[in-house]
């Protein structure tokens, strides 16, 4: 993962760093792999174009983590693509032992990158296309990290307070965590930001291309996303 972008937003009195993953380098060409109609197969997590089915209207994720467990209920009609996106990654397992890598008290909780780096590498630039700004990033709402237009892909974070100025820079949520939000407010931040902010956390470069070893090596007081499920899906995950 190369240096990722990130905007320098003030708000409150406090210099806050929007969440934010790579963003593509000018002028280059489309992204590989991109998940689209397109793909044909069964549901690969080393092939993101295979995951393109369209999620319900509305359904509940939950995650079990280090912390306990908690629940979000995904609205297809917030942001459609977003929606669906997450979707295929909740059902083909893509939530499996990662860890929240970046934790900002106060303002977000930031996860999604894969503890596998065969699997990181072939996500990193599944780019969905921007979706139009309809909800407000609440407390407790779930958006896409991004470094610019139409670079969503993995990463994501749930907000610890109101951020309505994320809003003016098109960070559209897409559900809610509507179970264990007390859950989300304990998880790990010791480790501060990340290097890129300055700050001696973790490196999402590192996890990328060193995976899971990495992190446990570094910092093993992470807390992580054990598994995650559609509930109600009676279809087992893909395989990896």
């Amino acid at each position: 993962m190369k240096a990722i972008t990130i905007s320098l937003l003030l708000c409150s009195s406090l210099l806050a760093q929007a969440p934010a993953s790579k963003a593509p380098a000018a002028k280059a060409p489309a992204s590989k792999g991109a998940a689209t109609k397109s793909g044909a197969g069964k549901p690969s997590l080393t092939n993101p174009a295979s995951l393109n089915a369209k999620g319900p209207d509305t359904f509940k994720a939950r995650f079990t983590t280090t912390k306990g467990d908690f629940v979000v209920e995904v609205h297809r009609d917030w942001a459609p693509l977003g929606a669906d996106h997450f979707y295929n990654l909740v059902r083909a397992g893509f939530f499996t032992d990662i860890a929240f890598f970046r934790v900002h008290p106060k303002f977000m909780v930031q996860f999604g990158i894969s503890g596998n780096p065969k699997i990181a590498s072939a996500m990193s630039n599944a780019n969905i296309k921007d979706d139009p700004q309809k909800e407000s990033n609440k407390r407790g709402y779930i958006t896409y990290a991004m470094g610019g237009p139409n670079t969503r892909s993995t990463q994501f974070f749930i907000n610890f307070i109101d951020n309505n100025f994320l809003d003016t820079q098109n960070f559209p949520p897409f559900g809610n965590v509507v179970e264990g939000m007390d859950v989300v407010d304990q998880i790990y931040s010791g480790y501060g930001e990340i290097p890129a902010m300055g700050g001696t956390g973790p490196s999402p470069d590192k996890i990328e291309s060193e995976g899971n070893a990495y992190l446990l090596k570094n910092f093993p007081k992470l807390d992580r996303i054990k598994s995650a499920v559609i509930e109600g899906d009676a279809a087992a995950p893909a395989k990896k």
